[in-house]
């Protein structure tokens, strides 16, 4: 996937809800890491040869019969290894040590007592210091393997973190990933650079250059086409690939009908005027929203847009051949690294099918076409990167996330004309009063949903039966864990008055306080 100039990590995933986060931590430290089921991992070891390895968390309990083990090759190669919660606990397992259950447990925050100096503590923490640090764990190492030795503690594990430093091993009962240890991810670089000596060579100026080479290869002389939802995954993914292959790129931007007020007109307008990529707008909003009357659920809904995306790609790269420019070989889309671990963890190998948060549903045989994915290797917060790199306009590249299915999953229940009317207008009200109040870019998503139900209000002197609008923000850096935006009471209140008085269909706007859990890929 990578050059093999890249110093290389790789994360062996036993199931925890926050390994992605360990990559990004690692990342973060400017090394390019890969994530790989401990089903695979054997495999993955073998192809991709890194200098080091980290084993991560996950729900299983090392004492039950079929539990996971990281691979045996692993320990057996001698690459330095951070282990972590339940990796702790089958590198010990697996390395001569006894884990027991039985025993007090430990669920978040908690104080590490730092009884020696380690390389993982170098510049953070020295014997004597109680830094707090995020538990979640039940068993605990009751036996160390031979060569390791005690260098931390918590009330409930005798064994917090060990060290065997002649052979660069190391396990800690608690998560440096998640934000909640607050030195965690200077540990993490502790381990990467100091203990395995790895490069921070994994920059987006590298990553530009590699992936163009890529794209090359894999098109050769072929054409490709690009659909364009208004995303900024997409958008970045277009233009990386028109360096490479320039011309033999054209771009399809559909309008369903479902995007936010403006947003497809500023989509063309870039593409247009600022790149001058070949472009085709379509406007398709009466046939998806006739294809949306009287459904409901929210999986439907994605695989009817899914498909008539698909159909729409199709009749195009159709077009494109009909009229003399050569035959379509190859359909472009903005897969991200997330979407690519998802794939593998629940399939057990990459998906053949457009991503679920874009459109689903797969490619029909009949296009004949081979997919090509130049951003399955990013995070979110990476791909904003490249598009800075790539020169895209700030004001595109620091967009809020929108999926492809736009309002239609904005709107619980049937998707209407009217209903998208009132939500489009309560929704670009909302965003207008974040930009004022300069909260734009400190809030990582922010839009409207209208709930499928209505309550009785009392306007001037009359009585409404009108829509209730939710609002939602949260704060977050590539969507995995995030909270919801601590707003004060007179912007909501200014927001709300806006809506109810601007917006006929809405008299009563409600603020969402839910925070999204680790782990979960995708926010609707």
């Amino acid at each position: 996937m990578t050059a093999p100039a890249h110093d290389k990590l790789l994360i062996v995933d036993f199931g925890s809800q926050v390994t992605q986060l360990i990559a990004r931590r690692v990342r973060e430290a400017g090394v390019y890491c890969e994530i790989a089921p401990f089903q695979s991992a054997a495999r993955a070891f073998g192809d991709m040869k890194p200098k080091a390895v980290v084993l991560s968390g996950g729900p299983a309990s090392v004492l039950d019969a079929g539990s996971p083990r990281a691979p045996d090759a692993i320990f057996a190669s001698g690459v330095p290894i951070l282990a972590i919660c339940y990796g702790q606990q089958t590198m010990a397992t697996q390395l001569g040590g006894t884990v027991e259950g039985g025993h007090a447990r430990e669920f978040g925050r908690a104080a590490l007592d730092v009884r020696e100096r380690c390389a993982l503590f170098d510049g953070l923490w020295k014997p004597g210091d109680r830094p707090d640090v995020w538990m979640s764990h039940g068993d605990r190492v009751a036996r160390l393997p031979p060569g390791f030795r005690v260098v931390a503690t918590s009330q409930n594990a005798p064994f917090a973190v060990i060290a065997d430093e002649a052979k660069r091993r190391y396990g800690t009962m608690f998560h440096p990933e998640v934000v909640h240890t607050p030195d965690g991810a200077a540990l993490i670089a502790n381990f990467v650079h100091k203990v395995a000596g790895l490069k921070s060579d994994w920059t987006m100026a590298a990553f530009r250059e590699e992936a163009k080479a890529r794209i090359r290869e894999r098109v050769g002389r072929g054409r490709v086409i690009c659909g364009l939802s208004g995303g900024v995954d997409s958008a970045v993914a277009a233009v990386l690939i028109h360096e490479a292959i320039g011309e033999r790129l054209t771009c399809i931007f559909v309008d369903h009908g479902l995007m936010r007020e403006g947003e497809g007109a500023e989509v063309v307008r870039l593409f247009r005027d600022h790149y001058n990529i070949p472009l085709v707008a379509l406007d398709a909003s009466e046939r998806f929203l006739a294809a949306l009357e009287g459904v409901e659920e929210p999986e439907a809904k994605r695989k009817i847009i899914g498909r008539l995306f698909v159909e729409a790609f199709d009749a195009q790269a159709r077009a494109i051949a009909a009229d003399g420019r050569g035959p379509v070989g190859f359909l472009a889309q903005g897969t991200l690294y997330p979407d690519v671990i998802e794939s593998a963890s629940f399939s057990g190998g990459p998906s053949v099918t457009i991503k679920s948060h874009h459109n689903v549903g797969g490619l029909p045989e009949r296009m004949d076409l081979k997919l090509v994915e130049p951003l399955r290797e990013l995070f979110k917060d990476e791909v904003r990167k490249l598009g800075r790199e790539l020169g895209l306009p700030q004001a595109f590249v620091g967009r809020h996330p929108f999926p492809g299915p736009g309002l239609a999953i904005r709107l619980p229940g049937g998707v209407t004309a009217e209903k998208l009317a009132i939500l489009r207008k309560a929704d670009a009200i909302y965003l207008d009063e974040i930009r004022k109040a300069g909260l734009y870019d400190a809030i990582w998503q922010a839009f409207a949903v209208l709930l499928p139900v209505k309550t009785v209000g009392v306007m001037g002197d009359g009585r409404t039966y009108d829509h209730v609008c939710a609002l939602r923000a949260v704060t977050s850096v590539d969507g995995m864990t995030a909270d919801f935006y601590p707003f004060d009471m007179g912007f909501l209140g200014r927001a709300a008055t806006r809506i109810i008085n601007e917006v006929r269909g809405i008299n009563r706007v409600v603020y969402d306080i839910t925070s999204k859990p680790p782990g979960t890929i995708e926010w609707e």
